[in-house]
């Protein structure tokens, strides 16, 4: 009896010091994990942050075409400047001037539009209206303005159109797309008081679409090719003979202009005698009349 008294002892022994020593490991896997778990938030918290959530296909795609579209419309639209210039330049001679103006414009690449030439008695005038390339416009004025003669007048003006022009392209573009429209709807249409409303619609969007790419055409040939308007001027030397004598002979030549206006005044009187024949009736008849008043009174 003793003896299993003693056996069960020193089993109950032997799990009490299990348990101990379970506890005792578990407690110090506890603090190890404690201990280990800032330094796994370190290391988690150094690795880089995960990408964000994608997102939806309807506002990428619609924040993609803003990006792509309004980006490239402001990179596409250039600058659109109209140059224009007047210059009045005074020559030796026409001919040899009107040379020179050919072989610069030859150089220039430019070409004459339109030519007009007037002679007076008092000067000669050679009026050009020129169309030359945008980027040789300056170069163009300044071969004029050395060595052609000597210049009297030059107005050089600029005009930025690049708003107008954008102006119309945003609204050709948005013509265009109601008329796709409308030619739609024309093909569906049910009735014929619908389609003729539909053709009138398309005949007026057709003609505002002609108007405004006339518009654009004619903005682009302003900005690429300027104008100058070049008058070339001569003045002409008096021929008469009092320009290249001495006193005595201009005044010789002012007797004889007064005796030219003299006889010119004369003939001028004698060409009028029909008229000074009716002064005399005029008289008798008005004589006649006064006496036949006197009688009656």
């Amino acid at each position: 009896m003793k003896n299993t008294l003693l056996l069960l002892y020193c089993l109950f022994l032997t799990n009490c010091s299990k348990s101990a020593s379970d506890k005792h490991s578990v407690n110090t896997e506890i603090a190890q994990s404690k201990n280990e778990a800032p330094m796994m938030a370190l290391d988690v918290s150094s690795e880089p942050l995960p990408p964000p959530p994608p997102m939806e296909a309807a506002s990428l795609t619609k924040t993609s075409v803003i990006e792509s579209t309004s980006p490239k419309k402001i990179d596409t639209i250039s600058r659109k400047i109209i140059k224009n210039g007047d210059m009045r330049i005074q020559v030796g001679d026409i001919k040899k001037a009107q040379i020179q103006v050919n072989n610069i414009l030859k150089n220039n690449k430019a070409y004459i539009q339109n030519e007009e030439f007037k002679n007076t008695d008092a000067d000669e005038n050679l009026d050009l209206t020129i169309r030359v390339p945008h980027k040789n416009f300056d170069a163009l004025v300044s071969s004029f303005s050395d060595g052609l003669g000597s210049i009297l007048s030059k107005n050089i003006s600029s005009d930025d159109v690049t708003e107008e022009y954008t102006d119309v392209s945003i609204k050709l573009a948005n013509k265009k797309i109601y008329l796709e429209k409308y030619r739609d709807m024309l093909r569906n249409a049910a009735t014929t008081k619908d389609m003729l409303e539909i053709q009138e619609n398309i005949r007026e969007l057709e003609d505002e679409i002609d108007v405004s790419e006339g518009r654009l055409r004619f903005i682009d040939d302003r900005v690429n090719y300027s104008t100058l308007n070049l008058n070339l001027y001569k003045e002409k030397v008096r021929s008469s003979a009092t320009s290249k004598i001495g006193f005595g002979s201009r005044f010789v030549d002012s007797l004889t202009e007064g005796w030219n206006s003299f006889v010119g005044f004369l003939l001028g009187m004698v060409s009028l005698w029909p008229f000074f024949l009716l002064i005399p009736i005029i008289i008798v008849l008005w004589r006649k009349w006064r006496s036949k008043k006197k009688d009656k009174n």
